[in-house]
């Protein structure tokens, strides 16, 4: 998109200046508990706008399961935020609209995607809410519908990765509830996919 503007200098002429105004593409950050949705969700969205979609675990758990990353994740810990941070940058570009799923996680990733990416890009975090028990018996159900993350198939990991969840991302959830250059929705993910979907375009729309 091109914009006029006139400028005047300091002798009184005045010159016509264009410039090129691009818009800013949207980063869409998808953040919850392990189970809660951001994956079906993502995809729903992605059959109303070609998203570049960037699912961070998927990005991980695609590493050998004797690496280094592979033992931490079948463990249920978090891999170290530089090497998450390192990953997600070679997937961003200024290009397309972005869903980053299950990214950030910690406070320090937080602060890295805000610093990077507020000025060039809007961001605007989805975080959907859902109790424990809820999560469990959606990871329960994806298992059975045969789910191939070996992470899902340990109550205990599962267990351990909520815990997680609330000790180290919920942290930089509400970091992020006021951070500069940051739009944030709450999603009340308890109800079916439906009515969490029409609760997600109300948000985008806002």
């Amino acid at each position: 998109m091109q914009k006029y503007f006139t400028v005047c200098f300091a002798d009184g002429v005045f010159y016509d200046k264009i410039i090129n105004m691009k818009k800013k593409n949207q980063i869409i950050v998808m953040m919850g508990g392990p189970g809660v949705g951001k994956g079906t969700f993502s995809h729903m969205l992605m059959q109303h706008h070609p998203f570049n979609y960037i699912e961070a675990g998927a990005l991980l758990r695609a590493e050998p399961a004797d690496s280094e990353i592979g033992r931490l994740i079948s463990g249920g810990n978090l891999v170290p935020d530089a090497l998450v941070c390192n990953l997600i940058s070679h997937q961003i570009n200024n290009d397309s609209d972005i869903i980053l799923d299950g990214f950030p996680r910690t406070i320090g990733q937080a602060t890295w995607l805000t610093e990077k990416y507020s000025k060039t890009h809007k961001i605007h975090v989805l975080y959907f809410y859902a109790p424990d028990s809820i999560l469990i018996e959606r990871i329960k159900k994806r298992l059975h519908d045969g789910s191939h993350r070996r992470d899902d198939s340990d109550i205990q990991i599962i267990q351990h990765r909520i815990d997680n969840f609330h000790t180290i991302t919920i942290p930089a959830i509400q970091w992020l509830r006021t951070a500069p250059g940051i739009k944030f929705s709450e999603i009340d993910a308890r109800g079916d996919t439906d009515e969490n979907f029409a609760d997600i375009k109300a948000a985008l729309k806002q």
